[in-house]
């Protein structure tokens, strides 16, 4: 009996080590976590960003590879990544890929600020040139207000480009002059360190390659072997990304006014109004996070006022025509004077404009015709309705209408028994008839 549970104290011991022998040799296994930025730089993706080298950190990856590509984007967003990148614990490879691809405008700051800059073939970086994107627009910005962004702009990227070794005089002219490079051009001009025609290849050239980290500290990089770990957007992620598009946040203000004044034509429902206050909320976040014209706001506003204010005044059609008018005024002036990427699509404020109008126009009518409706219950319901003489009218006598008898009085001449008679009035308990004619 002892020796069986030797035996087994032996057995458990060896699974075991076994065991921890598997999950240390699977730990010690070099990685390569790898991110995917594609689109307009935003909190959204600053704040995946972050979490992604977090992670890379977390797993002591051998290095965190941004695959890259967007138009650009805002530049509190693009300077949190650039942040987030220089003070990263390991290193990062900025990758603008895959072919036909581009580091636009912020995506230059974010490639340059990278340890390794790579770039696949067919791909393009530069026109860095800072616009104006505050609430008064890029037309509104003075010549010395301009100068001094783009001064200050300048003089971030080229220390960026300093800190890594790059081409100072080149990362300038991108912001200044919004000159743009093909990756071939970029390598031969020292804005990248490298082209790649994909992933592994990238991964292959990195193999021995040493960085300079942020404390000074050079890391040698090895990544022979290494397995690739795809760190994706969370569900939030991917939901807060989405909506922070301009066509987005358009599409969710509409719906939140189409929601709440459902609700109110039809109290109850609950369905329309909780749907419209939760578009409220994330439109109220997407525009939040965009730059935006606060006059738009003032007139998306107004026409909800007006599409409710014709629900309980009717004004046949009058004030929906105004709130039309101030939907597509505003539409057009939320991002105006912003940059292309800030701005919605052509097609989609008429269309917008369009389903708003109608739905609108189609409650208005509903409530034309129920204050028009004659009323179905009391005694104004009688006005108009056929009754049967019962006892000769000599102008005063008795009808009978729906089964009940009714003292009647009418109007002029005389009706006999049998004969149909119209009400034209009701006081009391008495009807008020004329002769049909």
């Amino acid at each position: 009996m002892l020796k069986k549970v030797r035996l087994g104290l032996l057995l458990g011991l060896l699974v075991v080590t076994a065991v921890s022998l598997v999950t240390g040799a699977q730990a010690a296994s070099p990685t390569v976590d790898v991110l995917h930025v594609k689109g307009t730089i935003n909190p959204a993706l600053a704040k995946y960003i972050e979490r992604g080298i977090g992670q890379a950190e977390e797993d002591n990856a051998t290095a965190c590879i941004i695959q890259l590509d967007t138009p650009g984007g805002l530049d509190i967003s693009m300077r949190d990544i650039v942040k987030t990148i220089v003070s990263a614990q390991v290193p990062v490879v900025v990758y603008v890929s895959p072919s036909g691809a581009r580091a636009a405008s912020a995506g230059v700051f974010i490639t340059i600020s990278a340890h390794v800059a790579a770039m696949a073939p067919n791909t393009a970086i530069g026109a860095a040139h800072p616009v104006s994107i505050g609430a008064e627009g890029e037309a509104a910005m003075s010549k010395e207000m301009q100068e001094k962004v783009v001064n200050d702009a300048a003089a971030y990227i080229r220390s960026i480009a300093n800190a890594h070794g790059r081409n100072m005089e080149w990362a300038e002219k991108a912001v200044r002059e919004s000159v743009s490079a093909t990756e071939q051009e970029a390598l031969k001009l020292n804005v990248i360190d490298m082209v790649a025609s994909d992933l592994n290849h990238l991964i292959t050239q990195l193999d021995g390659r040493q960085v300079i980290m942020l404390d000074g500290s050079t890391v040698s990089l090895n990544t022979q072997g290494v397995s690739i770990n795809h760190i994706k957007m969370g569900t939030i992620d991917k939901l807060l990304f989405t909506i922070s598009n301009p066509n987005i946040a358009i599409i969710l203000m509409s719906l939140a006014m189409l929601g709440i004044m459902a609700e109110i034509y039809n109290p109850g429902l609950i369905f329309p109004g909780v749907f419209g206050g939760i578009c409220a909320f994330f439109a109220f976040y997407s525009l939040g996070v965009l730059p935006i014209n606060y006059a738009g706001i003032g007139l998306f506003a107004l026409a909800g006022g007006l599409f409710i204010a014709e629900i309980f005044t009717p004004s046949f059609g009058a004030l929906t025509a105004g709130g039309i008018v101030s939907l597509i005024i505003g539409s057009m002036i939320l991002f105006s004077g912003r940059p292309t990427l800030f701005r919605p699509e052509p097609w989609l404020i008429p269309m917008i404009s369009a389903i708003v109008g109608s739905v609108i126009g189609f409650i208005a009518y509903k409530v034309i015709r129920t204050h028009q409706r004659q009323p179905t219950t009391g005694r104004e319901e009688l006005i108009g309705k056929i009754a049967i003489v019962r006892t000769p009218l000599h102008p005063e006598g008795t009808v009978l209408y729906r089964g009940e008898l009714w003292t009647a009085t009418l109007d002029q001449g005389q009706a006999e028994p049998n004969e149909e008679v119209t009400i034209t009035r009701t006081e009391g308990l008495k009807l008020y008839v004329t002769r049909k004619t």
